[in-house]
C-alpha cells in the first residue's frame, strides 16, 4: 500500500511540474531560446564561417614621444655620435644628478649618454638609433625586462 501511495504521489508531482508540460515553459519566450526545440533539446546549426578579426592588442602602455633639440654632454658630437632617435631613461634638472644616475645605469649593464635640451634639462639616454623602429623595440624590451624603468620614452632629435 505504501508503494502505491508513493508512486501516486511521485506521478502527481511530476504531472504538476510546469517544466514538464509542453508549451508551459518560459524558455520559449526567452531571447536565448533560439534553436531550442519544445522537448528541451537544443539544436543549432551555424552555417556561417567563423571570421575572426585579428586585432593586435598590446598590454604595454603607449610610448611617450617628444621632439627636442639636444646636444651630447659627455661625448664629443661627430657624425658618428649624432643620432635621430634616443631611448630616454631619466631626466634631471642638475647635471650631477644625471651623472650619478649614469653611474648607477652603468653598474646595471647599460651604456648611458647624457644629453642636454634647449631648456637646460639633462636627459639620460641608454640607446640611440637613426631609425625609429629599433628604438621602439628597445623601449619595449627595457619595459619587459626592467619593471622599474617602465617610464622609458623616445626622444626625437630636432634637426
Amino acid at each position: 500500500m505504501k508503494k502505491i501511495l508513493f508512486i501516486a504521489l511521485a506521478v502527481s508531482m511530476l504531472a504538476s511540474c510546469a517544466s514538464m508540460r509542453k508549451g508551459s515553459s518560459k524558455m520559449a519566450s526567452s531571447p536565448y531560446a533560439e534553436g531550442v526545440k519544445d522537448d528541451g533539446i537544443e539544436v543549432r546549426e551555424d552555417v556561417r564561417p567563423v571570421v575572426r578579426e585579428e586585432v593586435e592588442e598590446s598590454s604595454e602602455p603607449a610610448i611617450v614621444v617628444r621632439e627636442e633639440k639636444v646636444k651630447t654632454v659627455d661625448v664629443e658630437e661627430t657624425t658618428e655620435t649624432i643620432f635621430r632617435y634616443y631611448v630616454i631613461i631619466g631626466s634631471f634638472r642638475y647635471i650631477e644628478n644625471a651623472r650619478n644616475y649614469k653611474t648607477e645605469l652603468i653598474s646595471e649593464g647599460f651604456v648611458p649618454v647624457i644629453l642636454e635640451n634647449e631648456n637646460g634639462l639633462f636627459r639620460v639616454s641608454v640607446a640611440a638609433y637613426n631609425e625609429e623602429q629599433p628604438a621602439r623595440n628597445n623601449i619595449a624590451a627595457i619595459r619587459r625586462n626592467y619593471a622599474k624603468y617602465a617610464d622609458v620614452w623616445l626622444l626625437i632629435r630636432k634637426q
